[in-house]
């Protein structure tokens, strides 16, 4: 079996999801497992979190019958509503909540004949202009789903698009225009992502939706996940299947864009671009074997990639290698490569094996 394991640590999930919840006391949750919980595997982090959650965050009717088949009483959110006649229907037989986000959404939700009524989360356009009402349409949708025999609940949610960025002005901007439909009975209203469970307390309101902090990455560039008390949860692993020496002036990797300063030990690693690591990781991006960090030496290949054992001389084919996680987070990786660790975790390709701890 090829070496390369992407091990998820469910009691660390847990652990965050129980900080976000400190974070907002008083307050239900949302956990947010879109995209196969960001690469972890849904229905293994589903089942960890039954017992805890309030409820579940997913992108599509496909991703909400692998959440209820572990959680059968559990509230499940379809955070961009359904697209089409049959995800209405699936949306009531499943018992889902469901985003109402334009006029389209809505008038085929008046118009369909559902086997029970679904809560409605309306979407406010607050300020990030990617989904949602104005506030005024907002106002004439809430009058006109409530009481409406396909509709239980009426609530209000939104989505902030620079919580992440520390006092950005938009922030407050699109909190005041949630706050401006306070004399409207919603049942509930939802508007915190990650960033602002953990950093801006008049977000949290009735339900928040910790996503990548369930994961164990930050949402801030400026702040790392341990500063912010959370574990990591995937920790992805390789092993050295080759390793050569490289003399001075000789290169590694295609493009043969690294090339030896001195005398070079390098290590061959079975983990590559088609396995989720970045391709973009530039020569210099660490790893750790043996328990020192190592460089990347040249280009991150479809199935494999190089690092430089030369300051390791105990290093050995067989040792294992820690591409990201406590030691190396995947948020370091990814501020090297240009990017956020969501991507990193979501882009975990099928063939890496999940190993549940």
């Amino acid at each position: 079996m090829r070496p390369l394991i992407a091990s998820v640590d469910l009691a660390a999930i847990r652990h965050n999801y129980a900080l976000a919840k400190r974070c907002a006391p008083g307050r239900r949750a949302f956990a947010v497992v879109k995209a196969n919980a960001y690469g972890h595997g849904a229905a293994a982090v589903v089942a960890a979190l039954r017992d805890d959650a309030d409820g579940f965050a997913v992108c599509s009717v496909e991703e909400a019958r692998v959440v209820r088949e572990q959680a059968p009483a559990a509230r499940i959110l379809l955070l961009e509503g359904c697209f089409d006649a049959e995800d209405d229907q699936s949306a009531a037989e499943l018992g889902l909540d469901v985003a109402v986000q334009g006029v389209e959404q809505a008038e085929r939700l008046l118009s369909a004949r559902l086997a029970r009524p679904v809560n409605v989360w309306l979407k406010l356009d607050s300020g990030m202009h990617r989904l949602g009402f104005e506030e005024a349409q907002v106002r004439h949708w809430a009058e006109r789903l409530r009481g409406a025999p396909q509709v239980a609940e009426v609530n209000l949610i939104s989505h902030f698009a620079c919580a992440d960025e520390h006092q950005h002005a938009l922030t407050g901007e699109q909190l005041e225009v949630c706050l401006g439909l306070q004399d409207v009975a919603f049942d509930h209203r939802a508007l915190a992502n990650s960033a602002a469970v953990l950093s801006l307390a008049p977000a949290h309101m009735d339900w928040i939706r910790p996503g990548i902090m369930l994961y164990g990455a930050s949402p801030f560039a400026e702040r790392s996940a341990a500063e912010l008390g959370l574990k990591p949860v995937m920790t992805l692993t390789a092993k050295i299947i080759a390793v050569h020496e490289v003399p001075v002036g000789d290169s590694v990797g295609y493009g043969a864009s690294w090339v030896a300063e001195r005398p070079s030990r390098i290590g061959t690693v079975c983990c590559g671009y088609a396995d989720g690591y970045p391709r973009q990781a530039p020569s210099g991006t660490p790893v750790l074997v043996r328990g020192h960090r190592v460089p990347l030496a040249g280009r991150v290949s479809m199935d494999m990639l190089a690092i430089d054992l030369t300051d390791v001389p105990e290093a050995r084919i067989g040792d294992e290698v820690e591409l990201w996680g406590a030691n190396v987070s995947v948020d370091e990786l990814a501020s090297a490569c240009g990017t956020i660790g969501y991507e990193l975790l979501t882009r975990v390709t099928a063939r890496v094996p999940r190993r549940y701890q």
